[in-house]
């Protein structure tokens, strides 16, 4: 049985889809960075300041905080900015692997126009093409 499962575990398939997991979990911190570091301070500067991840909505009357880790300890809140917030970073990270799967589409066809297409001939073949016709002709 342990023979089989290492089998398994060592098939191409599995070791691929465990390096795409580890890898996409890798690219999701950096895209979380990218929209918690640089893209929501660069709309907060253009709103006014505006930070989507302290939007919250009571859910209780006994909720009096201003932001929204001290709302959370008096009562049930709406986190409706930090949604928000994970929304956008999905729809950048759909955007981008987007971008990046158009590029490896092109570059697959790209590949395949390249072997799809005949070799020129060699200088020689295309000299004793045009004698030949030129022999034809006369």
């Amino acid at each position: 049985m342990l023979k089989e499962f290492r089998e398994f575990a060592m098939k191409g398939n599995v070791v691929d889809l465990a390096v795409g997991v580890i890898i996409g979990a890798a690219f999701g911190a950096i895209v979380n960075s990218l929209v918690g570091d640089v893209i929501m301070p660069i709309i907060g500067a253009i709103t006014g300041g505006l930070d989507f991840s302290n939007y919250f909505t009571p859910l209780s009357k006994a909720v009096t905080a201003g932001n929204l880790a001290d709302a959370k300890k008096q009562g049930a809140v709406l986190a409706w900015g930090n949604f928000l917030t994970l929304t956008l970073n999905f729809l950048i990270i759909a955007f981008v692997l987007f971008i990046v799967i158009r590029l490896i589409n092109k570059l697959k066809r790209r590949e395949e126009a390249a072997a799809a297409a005949p070799p020129k001939p060699a200088r020689e073949v295309e000299l004793l093409t045009e004698i030949r016709d030129l022999l034809k002709k006369a």
